[in-house]
């Protein structure tokens, strides 16, 4: 909810391509000064203080949005400023969630708790952008930030019901040596690098949706709520890919070559829904956007996970948060010059066009993970 209702606002303010690119900006700069970090900490500090510690101070920035909106006081550098803080805490956040379910289940259960994991958050994301757009449309984007503060609440209560393992073997203290023993973990395992590229590669060129409010309000004419479901709509393809993927994935072999093909679809899908000018048939090229990048997603997670030791996964999930989250929030910024330039339209068709091409330069590559299976490293 808070990511559309900050686009919408942002757009509301300025009617500008480039400033919705920014965003990703914002975003990214303390994603990456941060994340390797955050990592280490994850593999230092109990994982679930310390998502109790990230999870209450987002809560604190989703409440200054709705102070500042309410109030009349909101502007574009305060915005861009409060992003870049919820990014900071991600940064903390992300490693110690995404290590945090390994320890949960076991082995052979991991690519189907992974499904179901990204089941859950995708429900999320399905319902939170279409309620923004039915809140913005109803009552301002104020009350979204409102609602997305409560929401908090929820969070912290399930942090204070889940009881993981204790973690064996875990680093004692924060150090460089810590995180550059992450970093040449990842350096020495292909599998992990070729995925982290591809990760990228089709986050940074297929950022469809950072320009979603200008495909709404000048493209298909669709209003609020139609931009709603837009924002929805990939998460509604992934849900459906999550499902599907938590009875199927464990007994999928071929994992690299799937991955591979559904970056693929991932990028075509991208095409098509630049081409679109229906909203319906908009609708579902974005669902094929989400289905494709879940597939890819839970595969090359579990890939990730099984082949990294838990000591190890904090700062090994560190150094993917950079690729597979800057690569979409610095493509925005790709995505609003391009737009700025030559239209939405031809910037998603483009950058569709561009990480297919990359894609198919990687897999030419990549023979270790075009050919890997479970059971190779």
């Amino acid at each position: 909810m808070q990511q559309a209702a900050i686009a919408w606002q942002i757009y509301l303010i300025t009617h500008s391509a480039l400033s919705l690119g920014l965003i990703g900006l914002f975003r990214v700069i303390p994603i990456i000064l941060f994340s390797l970090w955050g990592g280490v900490v994850a593999d230092v500090l109990d994982r679930r203080k310390l998502l109790i510690s990230t999870q209450a101070f987002r809560l604190v920035v989703s409440s200054l949005l709705a102070v500042a909106t309410i109030a009349g006081f909101v502007s574009l550098p305060l915005i861009y400023a409060l992003t870049a803080v919820a990014a900071g805490a991600l940064a903390f956040d992300n490693p110690a969630r995404q290590a945090l379910v390994p320890a949960l289940v076991p082995r052979e259960h991991l690519a189907n708790a992974i499904s179901l994991n990204s089941t859950i958050t995708q429900l999320g994301t399905v319902v939170g952008p279409t309620l923004a757009g039915l809140v913005i449309a109803s009552w301002g984007v104020g009350v979204v930030y409102v609602v997305d503060a409560v929401s908090f609440v929820g969070v912290l209560v399930a942090l204070l019901i889940v009881k993981p393992p204790p973690l064996v073997g875990r680093v004692r203290r924060v150090t460089l040596k810590a995180a550059i023993e992450g970093l040449e973990f990842v350096w020495r395992s292909p599998i992990l690098a070729s995925t982290m590229l591809l990760d990228f590669i089709a986050t940074f060129f297929g950022s469809a949706t950072a320009l979603l409010p200008i495909f709404a309000h000048d493209i298909l004419r669709v209003g609020p709520a139609g931009y709603g479901l837009l924002y929805a709509a990939p998460s509604i393809g992934a849900v459906l890919a999550a499902i599907v993927m938590s009875f199927v994935a464990a007994a999928i072999r071929r994992q690299g070559l799937t991955i591979l093909l559904a970056v693929v679809a991932y990028s075509v899908f991208t095409v098509l829904f630049g081409l679109s000018r229906n909203f319906a048939f908009s609708l579902l090229a974005l669902a094929g956007v989400g289905a494709s990048d879940t597939v890819s997603m839970v595969l090359r997670q579990t890939v990730r996970q099984i082949v990294t030791p838990d000591v190890l996964r904090g700062r090994m999930t560190s150094v993917s948060m950079v690729f597979f989250m800057g690569g979409p929030q610095l493509g925005e910024i790709e995505a609003g010059l391009v737009a700025r330039g030559f239209g939405a339209p031809l910037s998603v068709v483009s950058g569709g066009i561009a990480a297919l091409l990359a894609t198919v330069l990687v897999a030419s590559r990549a023979t270790r993970l075009r050919q890997y299976v479970p059971g190779d490293m």
